[in-house]
Formats: structure tokens, C-alpha cells, sequence
């Protein structure tokens, strides 16, 4: 490889270098320019790359393969990726370079066009015809790049389709820009290492993580706003609940108030969806051209909240459902348009690119650290210095603990001696194998089938995170402590960010009334019983008025201040309790 290969791009500064992550720009970013002369220095059939979302995977590969074309090391490409749309996507970035991918190859065809010089599959396309695809490597000297190559793990099959396969391949890139899954399904091409504690990790070639990408500029940060609220449900045995959202609870109370607050017929949702549209119209002040997208989990509710943001907004939503054949079209025109919100049922994810995305809202159940990954990946893309990124959350404690570790870099670990052998994974059924293998821990999944009802939902603006640290102290949807937030300009850079959020963080704590010192040891059972004498009061009013318990809840919380139920003072409920108490004899 002569040293004329690597002249492109040498003395480009560390960051941002006009838009290079975009897959074709002739100029690199240093993480690029770095990894592809590790590539070079010592020649390898594997190598895996892992590059935060929206660092530019795709410029990096594709300028791999440029080389290797052009110096003889191969003739063909294939191209692996987890979506149809995908496939397209590498297309057109590979064609803004000179090389001619085909996306529309099916494996009926057998071959691809003369006028091609390789194609783009799916992992699902692969898996169905492997001895097709490994006959198409062996015919000629192939680069085979692996998008997102933990989906190689995604079944036995999968992985095992992949190894026949690409076997024969003179080179190999593998490619991911999040979390590994959790489960023990080896993936292929990937090397694996003990780590000394009984537990095999991935080993990268080249990491590029979001902490650095960050530093460089190369991501935007990304602003979490958190929302809590009292949640009301029926079991499937009839018994009416009521929680907080995101206070300590049991499992099955967490996942109930967590799917009784993405309903749509509640108010948490509405109110959650309100606040995004905001904070996109004060970002799209300095970004004219930001976009917002929720990601939810299913097509009713992706409906529901298009409708709810069409009201909000007064335009017209475009929403993108899984088993609409227009799908990848309408995510291209949103891409390149300037409306304001998209809807999607997790058909955005991984290397989905539309970089003008700066609001998201977090509307689904699913909560494995990989989709999470992918989810805000969506956001992150930089395309000039100083953009933000926001995300709207449900303030439940699994989301939390991902928002606050977005730095942290995590490899995929085996366990050694798992103590299932290989004669026991032949005979375990196919059909097991795969839903084990894509097993998600959501909200739902452990209420599927039973007859749960949510009866209403409120929202509270609980909190914000940014680099680890928790900002506010909380508030009513539309309240100052809100506002403040929602209000923070849609151009700062990471530093600026954390400046700002100290900055409306000491303020709100100045605004707030001093607490008194109380003398005597807070009585634990009497506060419990005034909370019990709160709910039911509330309740009975409800009964009464017809206004709903979390209306109720806020109503009081402004009249009396402080944090909610759970953290209230005793003399903050005890003036709750005075004051709804009063209603019943019409005092205001």
C-alpha cells in the first residue's frame, strides 16, 4: 500500500471537518484518518470498528474499500446491514465515491449486474440462502463489511449462516456503534478474550466512543429531560393501583406505571409531547430546519401520538409504521424537509440517518441498553458545532441509569463455562432459540395477555441529566422549574450545557422556601397514615368532581409547594390535606 493512499485528509483538525460523517466526504475526522491507517499498518482478513452512532462508520468503511478496490486487494464488496433501508442508504453513499452497490439484489437473482461491483443484503437474506452467498465469495475477492455486526448473534442460525457464509472472504470489516447484546449467542468474526475473571469480552480494533466523540465535536451532547407523575391502573385481577412513576417500587409496579403513562387516552403522553414541541420550537430558533422524532411501540400508539403532535403543532405528521412498504421513502423525504415531527415504530434505529433530528421523546417500553443506544443514536449526528441534542424520558429507573451512563463503553461478554454444550443447543428448537435471542426487557413483556386497564395518567416534570449529573428540583407541567429547561438555547456545546444547567439549577434552589428544622424525629407511621388520609380525600373528590386524581395531586402540590406525595413534608401534606379538605365545604 503505497504512502500516496493515506496523503487524504492528514492534516485536517481533530473535528467536524465539513460534514464528513455524511458517508462520502473526500476529507476524513481524525478518528477516521487514525483507524484507517491502523487498518493499513499491519494487513488482517478481520477487523471490527467501534464508532459511537452518527460518528461516521459509513465514510470509514466505504473509504476502506475504496483502497482496497483500487489497489487489487479485492474486486467485490457485499455489504451486510440489519434493514431494507439500510441497504439503500450504503448504496448511495457508496455511489457518491465511485462505487456501484446493489441494494435490490434477491437471492433469485444469483448474480448481480455487470454494471455493479457488489451488492448490500440483510442479515435475514443472508441467513436464508448461506451456501448462495459463500459460492458468491468464493467466485471473487471479497470484502465483506458487517453493519451492526451484533445482529450476527441474533439467532444460531443467524450467526451460523454468517460464519458459512463469509468464510472464504479475502477481508472482513465488522462494524457496531452499540451496546453488544446481553445474551451469550457468540458472534461471528469477532474476537473474543478472557478477561481473567472467567468471562470472555469482544475485542475492537479501533474504539471511537461517544466521551471522546463528544470532546471532539463530533457529537452533539445530549440533554435528558426526565418526567415522573402519579399513575392510576386496574389489574388484571380488578384491584385499582396508584404509584408515582419512578418512585422505588416492585417490578410489576414500575412496568404498570410505566405503560399507564405511554397510553395515549391519559394525560402523561399529551403533556410529554407538549413540552417536546416546545423545546423544538425554541431549538428550531437557531436551527431552523431541527427536527423532532417519538419512537413508540406500536402502531396504535404511534398513530395516537401523530394525531395528539398534529393538534400541537398544526402540521401534518409523517408517521412510519413497520409494515408500510413507503416506509424508507418517507424517512428519506422527512430527512431532507423541513417539517416538524416524525412518529416511528422502531423503524428508525440503528444507522437510520437524518441528521437534522435535535428532539426526541423516548415513548416506548422497551428498555435494553442496545435499542436505548440506538434510539438516541438517532439524535446525536452533528452537523455544525454547537447543536443539542434533547430527549424526552419516562422518569423510570432502568432509563435513568442508561441516560446517566451514555459514556460508558460496554464489550460483549461471555461466560466462559456456561454449562449448556453444544449437543444441547442442536437439539434445543429453532423457534426457542430465537425468541431467547431477541428477548427484550420492556415494560410489558411480562403483562402480555393479561387484562390490564390504565385508568389516568399525569405528568410532572421530574428532572434533567446531562454528563452524569441530575439538574432541578422538579415541578408541574408549564410550571418556571419547567420552563427553564425547555427554554435552553438549541446552540451550545457540551461545556456551555453543564454552565447553563448549574446556572437554572442554583436558581431554582434560591426560589425554593427554606426548609424548617425540625426538632423532633419525623414520626414514620403518622406520616403514613396523613398520605392515606391524602389519597383517600383525593379520591373522594375526584368522586365528586369528576377531575382526575393526578389533576388533583398537581392542584394541591401548587397550592401547598414542595416535591410529591412520596417526598413531601409532613406539614406540606398536612396543608394538602387542609386545603382539599376545604373543597367539600366550598373554601378555595
Amino acid at each position: 500500500m503505497s504512502d500516496a493512499l493515506f496523503h487524504i485528509g492528514e492534516d485536517l483538525p481533530p473535528a467536524l471537518p465539513e460534514r464528513a460523517a455524511w458517508g462520502t466526504a473526500p476529507k476524513l475526522r481524525q478518528w477516521q484518518q487514525e483507524a484507517l491507517e491502523l487498518y493499513f499498518e499491519k494487513p488482517r482478513k478481520d477487523f471490527m470498528t467501534v464508532a459511537t452512532p452518527g460518528a461516521g462508520k459509513t465514510t470509514f468503511a466505504l473509504r476502506v474499500a475504496k483502497m482496497l478496490y483500487e489497489s487489487g486487494v479485492i474486486s467485490r464488496v457485499t455489504v451486510v446491514a440489519p434493514t431494507e433501508h439500510l441497504k439503500s442508504q450504503w448504496a448511495d453513499s457508496a455511489a457518491r465515491i465511485g462505487l456501484a452497490i446493489d441494494p435490490n439484489f434477491k437471492n433469485a437473482d444469483g448474480r448481480h449486474g455487470a454494471e455493479y461491483m457488489g451488492v448490500a443484503l440483510t442479515y435475514a437474506q443472508v441467513a436464508s440462502k448461506p451456501i448462495l452467498h459463500r459460492n458468491r465469495t468464493e467466485a471473487a475477492k471479497t470484502l465483506v463489511i458487517l453493519d451492526e455486526v451484533h445482529h450476527g448473534g441474533d439467532a444460531l442460525s443467524w450467526g451460523e449462516a454468517i460464519r458459512e457464509a463469509f468464510e472464504p472472504a479475502a477481508r472482513r470489516l465488522s462494524l457496531t456503534g452499540t451496546p453488544f447484546r446481553s445474551d451469550d449467542a457468540q458472534i461471528p468474526f469477532v474476537d473474543y478474550v478472557d478477561d481473567g475473571t472467567g468471562v470472555l469480552r469482544s475485542k475492537a480494533d479501533y474504539t471511537y466512543g461517544y466521551g471522546p466523540a463528544l470532546r471532539d465535536y463530533v457529537v452533539r451532547p445530549v440533554i435528558f429531560m426526565a418526567y415522573s407523575g402519579q399513575m392510576r391502573w386496574q389489574t388484571s385481577t380488578g384491584e385499582v393501583m396508584e404509584a408515582q412513576l419512578g418512585e422505588a417500587a416492585t417490578k410489576d409496579m414500575t412496568a404498570n406505571a410505566w405503560r399507564t403513562a405511554l397510553n395515549p387516552k391519559g394525560e402523561w403522553i399529551p403533556s410529554v409531547l407538549k413540552a417536546a414541541d416546545h423545546r423544538l420550537t425554541e431549538v428550531r430558533r437557531n436551527v431552523p430546519d431541527a427536527g423532532g422524532l417519538v419512537i413508540a411501540t406500536d402502531h396504535e400508539d404511534a398513530r395516537a401520538y401523530a394525531a395528539i403532535l398534529e393538534k400541537l403543532s398544526g402540521e401534518k405528521v409523517t408517521t412510519v409504521l413497520s409494515d408500510d412498504p413507503t416506509a424508507s421513502s418517507k424517512i428519506e423525504e422527512f430527512a431532507e424537509g423541513n417539517q416538524r415531527w416524525m412518529v416511528a415504530v422502531r423503524m428508525v434505529s440503528e444507522g437510520v440517518d437524518v441528521p437534522r433530528l435535535c428532539v426526541g421523546v423516548y415513548a416506548t417500553s422497551t428498555s435494553t441498553p442496545m435499542f436505548f443506544a440506538q434510539a438516541v443514536g438517532r439524535f446525536v449526528r452533528s452537523r455544525k458545532r454547537g447543536e443539542t441534542a434533547s430527549v424526552f424520558l419516562p422518569s423510570v429507573p432502568k432509563l435513568m441509569e442508561l441516560a446517566n451512563e451514555m459514556e460508558e463503553e460496554r464489550d460483549h461478554a461471555l461466560e466462559i463455562d456456561t454449562g449448556v454444550s453444544v449437543e444441547d443447543l442442536e437439539d434445543a428448537p429453532e423457534e426457542d432459540l430465537l425468541r431467547e435471542a431477541n428477548r427484550e426487557d420492556s415494560a410489558s413483556s411480562s403483562l402480555t395477555g393479561a387484562k390490564f386497564q390504565a385508568l389516568e395518567s399525569q405528568a410532572l416534570f421530574d428532572k434533567v441529566l446531562f454528563d452524569g449529573g441530575e439538574f432541578g428540583t422538579g415541578g408541574a407541567v408549564g410550571s418556571e422549574e419547567e420552563l427553564d429547561f425547555l427554554g435552553i438555547p438549541g446552540l451550545l456545546d457540551a461545556d456551555q450545557v453543564s454552565t447553563l444547567l448549574k446556572q437554572r439549577q442554583a436558581e431554582q434552589l434560591k426560589r425554593q422556601p427554606r426548609a424548617k428544622a425540625q426538632a423532633d424525629v419525623v414520626d414514620h407511621r403518622q406520616l403514613k397514615e396523613l398520605r392515606k388520609k391524602l389519597s383517600s380525600s383525593v379520591a373522594a373528590w375526584s368522586a365528586r368532581s369528576g377531575t382526575p386524581h393526578g389533576v388533583i395531586h398537581n392542584q394541591l402540590r401548587e397550592i401547598s409547594g414542595g416535591p410529591a406525595v412520596a417526598q413531601a413534608t409532613k406539614e406540606q401534606i398536612e396543608k394538602r390535606l387542609e386545603t382539599v379538605q376545604g373543597w367539600f365545604v366550598g373554601r378555595k
